[in-house]
C-alpha cells in the first residue's frame, strides 16, 4: 500500500464524524424542509423552512469536507463550531421553554451536538500537528 493512500487515525476520526454530521443534517434538513412547522403561523413556518435549508446545506458541505478531508483545514473547525452553536441554541431553548417530549429523544440530539464538535476539533488538531511534524 503506498504511503500516500494511508490516512492517520485522527484524520479518519474527523472524516467519520463529518459523515455523521452530514447524514444527520441532510436527512434532518430534508425532513424539516418537507414538514415545515405544522400548526403554526406562516411567519414561523417560513423561518423553520429557511433554517431547514441552512441545515440541509450544512450537511452537503460536511459531506464534501469529509470526502476531501486531506485538503481541509479551517473549514473543519468552522463546521465543528456550527454544530456546537446549534447544540448551545438547543440548550438555551431548553433553559427558556423546557425540554420537549419525549425528553430522551431531545437529549439524544443534544449530546452529539455538544460532543462531536469537541472530538472533531481535537482530532483535526492532532492530524494537523502530526502532519506538520512529519513534513517540516
Amino acid at each position: 500500500m503506498p504511503a500516500e493512500s494511508s490516512m492517520p487515525a485522527s484524520q479518519r476520526v474527523v472524516q467519520v464524524c463529518l459523515f455523521i454530521v452530514a447524514a444527520i443534517a441532510v436527512l434532518g434538513g430534508s425532513l424539516q424542509m418537507y414538514l415545515g412547522q405544522p400548526q403554526t403561523a406562516p411567519r414561523l413556518d417560513n423561518v423553520h423552512r429557511f433554517m431547514a435549508g441552512v441545515y440541509l446545506s450544512t450537511g452537503i458541505i460536511s459531506f464534501w469536507a469529509a470526502m476531501t478531508i486531506r485538503q481541509q483545514g479551517v473549514l473543519v473547525y468552522l463546521l465543528a463550531l456550527g454544530v456546537l452553536l446549534a447544540g448551545i441554541g438547543r440548550l438555551v431553548s431548553i433553559s427558556q421553554v423546557g425540554i420537549p417530549e419525549p425528553a430522551a429523544v431531545w437529549l439524544g440530539y443534544l449530546v452529539p451536538e455538544l460532543l462531536l464538535p469537541i472530538v472533531i476539533a481535537a482530532a483535526h488538531r492532532a492530524t494537523r500537528r502530526d502532519g506538520q511534524a512529519a513534513n517540516p
